[in-house]
């Protein structure tokens, strides 16, 4: 039986990249659009790139933030594929502001999608993956986790508290032949950046040394390797993708 990825947030951007990935890796591919506007905007488009190289893949309304959701499509998944291998907590959101700006309903809708959201799946996937006795879990964080960014308290918590799950859930799930990690991208170029001026690119460009931003599909070629068998011994670990990024 082949195994099966289920990634968050696959619509578009990076977890489109990654759901294609896996998918020409092998995995059957369960794709979780947050509604039908993102399902007919990239969800669907991503199904059938996924299905052109020879698996199977289906599209899972959910909004993660919520727990009963999560605990309801991760049945559904497990019900449509037969099990869970890998999952990918990549759905994320911005929404930027100064601290002393910043309301506290900025605050929450980040942390109830990027912070909670992770939880909510890892706690519905977790039990499907120990009756199986093994799975990859794989956290999507980010430099602003680890180094702080202006104007994004409410992401950059988020983002570290993924971190702080991922080190946690390793230790818990280690023994259940469970691992987890965490990917750290810097500047990609995903929906996320497309929105930056011109000359903010240009200046967060000169802080990486590479001098360009990343690929949606270097991070997926990060996330292939957590899934695989080649990170098989790979557990609790938190990968920087940020081209060496000068903070």
């Amino acid at each position: 039986m082949a195994k099966t990825a289920l990634i968050t947030g696959a619509s578009q951007g990076l977890g489109a990249a990654m759901a294609k990935k896996l998918a020409a890796d092998g995995f059957n591919i369960a794709i979780n659009c947050l509604g039908e506007r993102e399902y007919e905007n990239g969800g669907k488009q991503v199904q059938e790139a996924c299905e052109a190289l020879g698996v199977q893949a289906k599209c899972f309304l959910c909004d993660v933030s919520k727990f009963d959701a999560c605990k309801d499509m991760v049945q559904q998944v497990k019900e449509t594929f037969g099990t869970i291998d890998v999952l990918v907590n990549n759905s994320g959101i911005t929404r930027d502001g100064l601290i002393a700006r910043m309301s506290e309903e900025q605050f929450d809708m980040v942390a109830n999608v990027n912070y909670k959201g992770v939880f909510n799946m890892i706690r519905h996937v977790a039990p499907v993956m120990m009756r199986q006795k093994g799975g990859s879990i794989i956290n999507v964080s980010s430099v602003a986790g680890l180094y702080g960014n202006p104007g994004q308290i409410n992401y950059s918590a988020s983002k570290a508290g993924v971190v702080g799950m991922t080190l946690t859930a390793a230790k818990e799930l280690g023994p259940r032949n469970i691992r987890v990690n965490a990917i750290a991208p810097g500047f990609i170029e995903t929906p996320m950046t497309e929105v930056l001026s011109e000359d903010i690119r240009k200046e967060y460009v000169k802080a990486v040394a590479l001098r360009r931003f990343g690929k949606p599909e270097e991070v997926a070629g990060v996330v292939s390797f957590l899934a695989g068998e080649n990170s098989s011994y790979v557990s609790g670990q938190v990968i920087v993708i940020d081209g060496a990024m000068s903070m």
